[in-house]
């Protein structure tokens, strides 16, 4: 061979062979991008994906983009529908009675926030900006996080610095968090990711938590339109609820669950939205003149543009992320997950708020993009929970979850296949809050694709405080909006049991089995099988609480 020939192919080697030390990882660069993004109290039924009776209305165009080109999850759950307990599932994969956050007070050590801590093992640039609410010093390589709830307004992040957490503030005026959040993801973005290096960012929004301060902005925005109301905010089947939810002849209903109308003398946006916004609601709950139809229905129209004015503000402000990240070519390499911390009720009955095991509150949007490996405009009815967050997000990030994690992948079926025969065939759902801030009793429930078991044990920590306990059956395939309670019908008593021994099992197998806390378990021990005897005494714990309520309200 020519001399000059061979020299010239080993100078092109050397070369070939420089590219090969100095080019990023192959490995790097088969990880996707992931940005998970939640928004507070965003339930499901204020999604365009998703919507039905506000269809119509739709105030969420850039997140109905991510499910036309991605996959929704129809039946995504939370296993606690309050703020602080489902993020702490999701941050450990843990159901809450083993992460040790049975409510609004509980936290997560930074040492325990076992998702963030893993993806930096596997290589990622991890950052964590917006609603944070779990106390402890965020894990991850960079924070800017709210203070506990967060302000709407005036906005103040806890930040990194040379004081110890949580001293390290700053704060905006003149913002609006849905924007200052925003804003703060794009500065991290453009500022301080590493281009080296895949991105795990958690983005999460504190609207539209309540009480809903939009952006001024947004004031105009459904002003005439008038909002669709659900039947069942004026009409309730006589065969819904229990003695748990109703009381005795009805005579809980005004002290179980707090209202849009007057139905609850303790809270209801009647009362409140003239309290938040004096300037923009005059109407006077205790007004004589105004009828209950008439203050149910000022009020439910208030409610729901504050709270869609909120939606439409966290939507716009998602066209800003994703036109970034489409100007910076990351879009189609990021993963992108949307979804809420639990669900909320938009009227539904006649409740606020979220708490509930009723669908409405449990049920979580769920929406995921990446269309390097998932095919578009897909729908999954699967059954999902909070706990499963963290074991998909790892599987993409190449990272097998730990033992520590009760929670599973369900990658497989976000990239096409059809659901797996071994995939889990019912969910758990328990809140403990009893009779806190608004006024839901404890319970625990099974759901199935087709059928709710709630168990309404109705007492505190301690099995003090006690509401009726009671069971309510519902077949969601016949009764989707459960307000036909089946419970103690004979021709269902084989169903009913049926539920009651997977329920059983259930809390047994992801470790509910009543040593958290001993009193409490023994109330529910005691009207498990709700003999006539049970139910006798559920009837005078009854009249018991609407006395003690009775009492509360006129002192």
């Amino acid at each position: 061979m020519d001399f000059f020939l061979t020299a010239k192919i080993e100078r092109l080697l050397i070369i070939f062979s420089i590219c090969i030390v100095f080019t990023p990882s192959s490995k790097a660069n088969e990880k996707p991008n992931i940005i998970f993004i939640m928004s507070d109290d965003h339930t499901a039924q204020a999604v365009g994906a998703y919507a039905t009776l506000l269809k119509s209305i739709d105030p969420t165009p850039n997140i109905d983009r991510l499910a036309r080109e991605g996959i929704c999850f129809d039946n995504a759950f939370c296993t606690n529908g309050i703020c602080t307990p489902s993020r702490a599932c999701i941050i450990t994969g843990q159901y809450n009675h083993n992460n040790g956050v049975f409510d609004l007070g509980g936290r997560i050590e930074t040492s325990n926030q076992t998702l963030p801590k893993l993806m930096r093992e596997a290589g990622y640039q991890t950052a964590m900006i917006g609603k944070w609410h779990l106390k402890a010093e965020p894990n991850f390589d960079y924070y800017k996080v709210l203070p506990g709830q967060g302000s709407y307004f005036d906005t103040v992040f806890r930040i990194q610095g040379s004081k110890p957490w949580p001293k390290n503030t700053v704060q905006y005026t003149g913002s609006h968090s849905s924007d200052v959040i925003t804003d703060a993801t794009l500065d991290w973005l453009k500022t301080e990711r590493n281009e080296n290096q895949p991105f795990f960012l958690c983005h999460q929004y504190k609207a539209p938590h309540d009480f809903f301060e939009n952006h001024p902005r947004y004031d105009d925005y459904l002003e005439d339109v008038q909002i669709p109301e659900p039947d069942s905010l004026w009409h309730k089947s006589d065969t819904w609820g229990s003695l748990a939810t109703r009381g005795f002849k009805d005579e809980l209903t005004a002290h179980i669950g707090t209202s849009i109308g007057r139905r609850n003398p303790r809270r209801s946006y009647a009362v409140d939205l003239p309290k938040h916004f004096p300037d923009e609601f005059k109407w006077d709950a205790n007004n004589s003149n105004l009828s209950d139809a008439e203050i149910k229905h000022l009020s439910y129209q208030a409610y729901l543009k504050k709270y869609l004015r909120c939606v439409k503000g966290v939507d716009d402000n998602l066209k800003r992320l994703f036109d970034y990240l489409i100007a910076e070519n990351l879009f189609d390499n990021t993963l992108i997950i949307y979804t809420g911390d639990q669900g909320f009720w938009l009227g539904e009955k006649d409740y606020q708020d979220k708490r509930w095991a009723y669908d409405p509150s449990q049920r979580m949007p769920l929406i995921l993009r990446y269309p390097k490996k998932i095919p578009a405009g897909r729908r999954s009815d699967a059954l999902v929970e909070n706990v499963d967050f963290p074991a998909l997000i790892l599987d993409y990030a190449g990272v097998k979850p730990p033992a520590s994690m009760q929670g599973e992948s369900f990658r497989k079926m976000c990239e096409g296949e059809d659901e797996p025969e071994d995939w889990k065939k019912a969910v758990y759902y328990r809140y403990w809050m009893h009779m806190a801030h608004h006024d839901n009793p404890g319970e625990m429930a099974i759901r199935t694709k087709t059928h709710k078991l709630i168990y309404f044990y109705g007492c505190d920590y301690q099995g003090k405080n006690q509401t009726p306990p009671a069971w309510e059956l519902y077949d969601l395939s016949a009764d989707p909006e459960e307000l036909n309670n089946l419970y103690g019908r004979p021709e269902h008593v084989e169903l009913q049991e049926d539920l009651k021994k997977k329920l059983k099992e259930l809390r047994l197998e992801i470790g509910d089995d009543g040593t958290h806390h001993p009193a409490c378990e023994k109330v529910v021990q005691e009207f498990w099988d709700y003999s006539e005897a049970d139910r006798t005494k559920a009837i005078q714990i009854s009249t018991d609480f609407r006395k003690r309520r009775e009492t509360e309200l006129t002192k």
